[in-house]
């Protein structure tokens, strides 16, 4: 799916802080939207979470910087950290580049596969009418 010049894969959920989450069995990945890392910019920064660490849904659980700006990363849904991308350390810009696929944050061994339901898919008309709303609040941002 495609709102405006921004994908949106339709086998993913989304949430408000702008992530993702690719259900893999019991284990979620998590990443950031193309939208996210627009509005982020380059990102110079993104610090790898410990594996084992125990997530909830909609926690602060890592953070990432780009030049201007130091982002606190929630999580998508609760668990357990199964793996972090180590690449992100060396290869920030991943996230710029690959959103959806090399620039992943974490793998996350879900503790109740029904927060996915609190998520948005791309084909919803929430998720395109918030999308809408981000893009007006970051006008300025996104036509630089």
């Amino acid at each position: 799916m495609k709102i405006d010049r921004f994908e949106f894969p339709d086998d993913l959920y989304y949430d408000k802080e702008h992530s993702w989450a690719r259900a893999e069995g019991n284990t979620v990945a998590q990443g950031m939207s193309d939208f996210g890392q627009a509005i982020a910019q380059e990102i110079v920064y993104a610090e790898a979470p410990r594996v084992g660490r125990k997530v909830e849904q909609g926690q602060t659980f890592m953070s990432m910087e780009s030049g201007k700006w130091v982002g606190r990363v929630k999580a998508i849904v609760s668990g357990t950290v199964q793996e972090a991308n180590e690449e992100l350390e060396w290869e920030p810009t991943l996230l710029n580049e690959s959103p959806y696929e090399d620039g992943w944050l974490v793998k996350i061994e879900v503790s109740d596969p029904a927060e996915l339901e609190n998520l948005m898919k791309a084909d919803s008309a929430e998720l395109e009418a918030f999308i809408k709303g981000e893009m007006e609040k970051y006008a300025d941002v996104l036509a630089g």
